[in-house]
């Protein structure tokens, strides 16, 4: 399919693992497992339509309260991918990032995670975050945590704090704002991800669960998106100027 806008950035919620399992009477860990190919598929799929930026949420801070079995299950899925297809985002140029707090997962993961991002760090075709451990309330917490001790310092003065500023203290801060947000499972929220990076972006949600996640889901949500107009604030005819200039 062709498309006459992308967007630069898609961010994804990763969501439904447990009620696709439990439709097939089976385990909630055979859910995240099966969602680790849906992973695949949506890295390759935006990959090959031309999105520069992928983000996906591979595990929330609020996640540390499920049972540690789901939760060894998940830091074991997310090892093997970043061992399993370490050759294959070298050889696509998809260079891999963490957004979130890396040092609080078990070793074993941390350190795939490590090398995967230090082996992809030159390239070019496409950025993929991984949101791991990562929750939108703490990451802002942390930013203003940091722009306090500079400010204490005599670093940063406070008058001169603005959004750009903050932006910089978030481990989102090399990539882009999102400009389309899915989340897939049927439930309509946020979760905690990209609050503030989301502002403007268009949401679409779908009642697919994430292990169903195909190349015709992602067309749905961009066809969506191409539709939509983008305004910012503005009056529909004052961003339909922007948009074309």
């Amino acid at each position: 399919m062709s498309f006459e806008n992308l967007p630069g950035h898609i961010a994804i919620i990763l969501d439904g693992n447990g009620r696709w399992a439990a439709q097939r009477s089976l385990p909630r860990t055979s859910g995240h497992k099966h969602g680790a190919g849906a992973v695949r598929t949506a890295v390759r799929g935006c990959h090959a339509r031309g999105i520069e930026f992928l983000t996906l949420y591979a595990f929330s801070v609020a996640n540390w309260s499920r049972p540690k079995e789901e939760i060894d299950a998940l830091m074991r899925i997310c090892t093997e991918f970043a061992e399993g297809e370490h050759d294959e985002l070298i050889r696509r140029g998809i260079k891999v990032q963490i957004i979130g707090e890396l040092e609080d997962v078990p070793t074993r993961t941390r350190r795939a995670m490590e090398r995967l991002i230090a082996d992809t760090a030159h390239g070019t075709q496409m950025t993929l975050a991984l949101a791991l451990n990562y929750g939108g309330r703490r990451d802002m917490v942390n930013a203003m945590r940091a722009l306090a001790v500079r400010a204490r310092a005599g670093i940063v003065i406070p008058e001169e704090i603005n959004e750009e500023t903050l932006r910089e203290y978030l481990t989102t801060s090399t990539m882009p704002d999102p400009d389309l947000v899915i989340r897939t499972g049927g439930e309509r929220r946020l979760s905690d991800f990209l609050l503030f990076e989301s502002a403007y972006a268009e949401l679409f949600f779908t009642e697919t669960f994430w292990p169903d996640f195909s190349d015709a889901t992602l067309d749905d949500a961009l066809t969506a998106y191409s539709r939509r107009q983008r305004r910012y604030g503005r009056l529909p005819a004052e961003a339909l100027v922007a948009s074309s200039g």
